[in-house]
């Protein structure tokens, strides 16, 4: 395959996965409901938010939580991600809610989840990714 095939490739694959993950944005009440059952399944239902939504000024953080208010705040830099790493950040904050910290007792809240240690990976592959310098488009001759 050329240089010049391979990049437009690479586009066509990358448009057709961004309408996919269009397709699959969640809106604040879907995270609710979405919140709801994975606290249901991996958190025996304890863990139970006054209120989770995206925001816009969590740049550094893929969420947070303040167990005072039961409040749950997602990064929309995790819209368009897949879903096993939305699930994963937001039963994290979820076990935020039970376990403040990351000592020993809130990671076993996330052992029952079989996807933490593929999500985490995931998003360090995006936070190493953001750090990478970006090369300017390669030209085809």
């Amino acid at each position: 395959m050329s240089e010049a095939e391979e990049e437009r490739w690479v586009t066509v694959m990358l448009d057709k996965l961004a309408a996919q993950e269009s397709k699959r944005m969640l809106g604040d009440a879907d995270l609710a409901e979405r919140a709801e059952r994975l606290s249901g399944q991996f958190l025996d239902g304890r863990a139970r938010p006054a209120s989770v939504r995206w925001v816009t000024n969590q740049n550094t953080r893929w969420g947070s939580c303040t167990p005072a208010e039961g409040s749950i705040r997602l990064s929309h830099r995790l819209q368009g991600m897949p879903e096993y790493v939305i699930d994963y950040v937001l039963l994290h904050e979820l076990a935020h809610l039970l376990v403040p910290g990351h000592g020993p007792r809130f990671w076993r809240l996330l052992e029952s989840y079989p996807r933490t240690e593929r999500a985490r990976g995931y998003l360090e592959g995006v936070v190493a990714a953001d750090r990478l310098p970006h090369l300017p488009a390669a030209r085809g001759d």
